[in-house]
């Protein structure tokens, strides 16, 4: 049935009981009853009858109003909420189970395994690091001077003068002067009062060994504790999303929209912005792949997906013929179950390191008939662009249609077309 047979349609009370939920019943007439419940500032749904050309502005319930009860839920009933595969702070919600040499696998990449650990085992494993091989070559140091003899009593650094003896290193007495020694020749503190003698060739030989490993060692470790602490990661840390994806209309189409931002002076060099839509898609062969993944078409204004990144820019998708979100209407929204992942990849200008930002909406985070509130103006007194980052979620609605792109377009193409006959008719009707 075409728009112009649709004179008018009803709206379901409850978007959310299972006979609104009913796609039989959902679509008994034409694709308008596909809608969901008007709320406007609070009112309930308006008792006259909409058409396809009346205003309807969609105003899902205020996430931080959580004491409050939505009216567009039955009593009793709670909205479900998607399992996540990217977190909100753009950490992968991945479990590895049940792989093969696991362990064996990090320990020959011990580098990268200390790097992605959490602090405290990184913190233990530099200090056990050092302190586990001062206790080793402390005891070589012992074995060297108990097999020369230097332990016994009269060979002790007391009686060495009376005697005359001389040891492989002066003032050894016991494992504790061992590993004092031990710590002395790692670390070239060289305090003076134990050194090596020309007695014992091992001797000389394992001051040189523990010298070489000492500086290895310590190379390795300020290595990764560096890499760790300049991780690129961190500077994700100052790279904001919005909370909220919105849905309106832009230049005649919808658009579903994000919006991302730098706190940071130094900007990302080479700024690149991707979407992803992760669901579920049955092939025609019968195959359910639950995590397919599908590219979104995304850019900001029409500079495309490279970003010039020096104020928060608000990233569009348009939703047209090649989007997957074409035949979806607003109640399609919030019925639909599907993740969008949004990657914000670029270079560090400080560090030079390449960083990687992520962020992902599920649909309940979608507000369909919602705008960005304009954030950036220009300061006339400082004569500089002032951001507020206070209004960065902050969004208002507008009038947007319900009904899906493809709905639309059919609409504005119906109106086209009688437009045009009108037009046609009328010259036939003016006599020349």
């Amino acid at each position: 049935m075409s728009f112009g047979q649709r004179k008018n349609f009803t709206v379901p009370v409850d978007a959310e009981s299972p006979e609104a939920r009913d796609d039989a019943k959902l679509l008994p007439l034409g694709p308008f009853d596909k809608i969901p419940p008007i709320i406007i500032d609070g009112q309930d749904p308006p008792k006259t009858p909409i058409t396809p050309t009346t205003p309807i502005i969609y105003c899902p319930q205020s996430p931080s109003a959580t004491s409050k009860r939505s009216r567009a839920l039955r009593p009793g009933t709670t909205r479900k909420y998607r399992r996540r595969a990217i977190l909100k702070n753009g950490d992968c919600n991945i479990v590895l189970s049940k792989v093969s040499r696991q362990r064996l696998r990090f320990l020959q990449d011990i580098f990268t395994t200390l790097v992605d650990a959490q602090w405290r085992w990184t913190l233990l494993v530099f200090a056990f690091s050092f302190i586990g091989s001062w206790l080793f070559f402390g005891a070589i140091w012992w074995l060297i001077a108990f097999t020369h003899g230097d332990l016994e009593e009269m060979h002790l650094p007391k009686n060495q003068e009376e005697s005359g003896w001389k040891p492989c290193v002066f003032n050894i007495e016991s494992y504790t002067s061992a590993f004092l020694f031990s710590i002395e020749t790692q670390t070239t503190i060289g305090y003076g009062y134990r050194t090596t003698t020309e007695e014992c060739p091992e001797a000389i030989f394992i001051m040189c060994f523990q010298s070489i490993y000492g500086v290895m060692m310590q190379a390795f470790m300020v290595g990764f504790v560096f890499a760790k602490m300049t991780r690129p990661k961190h500077r994700t840390q100052t790279l904001l999303f919005s909370k909220h994806a919105v849905v309106c209309q832009r230049d005649g189409e919808l658009s579903l929209m994000f919006r991302v931002g730098d706190m940071r002076k130094s900007h990302i060099i080479g700024a690149n912005i991707r979407a992803q839509l992760i669901r579920t898609k049955l092939s025609r062969e019968g195959e359910v792949m639950a995590q397919y993944q599908h590219e979104l078409e995304v850019g900001a204004d029409h500079c495309g997906s490279d970003l010039f990144f020096i104020w928060p820019q608000i990233v569009t998708h348009r939703i047209n013929t090649e989007s997957p979100f074409y035949n979806m209407s607003a109640s399609d929204l919030l019925q639909d179950r599907f993740e969008i992942v949004v990657i914000l990849e670029g270079t560090v200008e400080s560090t030079g390191q390449s960083t990687q930002a992520r962020s992902s909406y599920v649909n309940t985070e979608i507000l369909w008939g919602h705008r960005f509130e304009p954030i950036v103006f220009y300061n006339k007194e400082n004569q500089v662009y002032e951001i507020n980052y206070s209004k960065f979620n902050e969004t208002h609605s507008v009038d947007t249609p319900l009904c899906s792109a493809r709905e639309l377009a059919e609409f504005y193409k119906y109106q086209d077309d009688y437009r045009n006959q009108a037009e046609d008719h009328h010259h036939l009707q003016t006599p020349a």
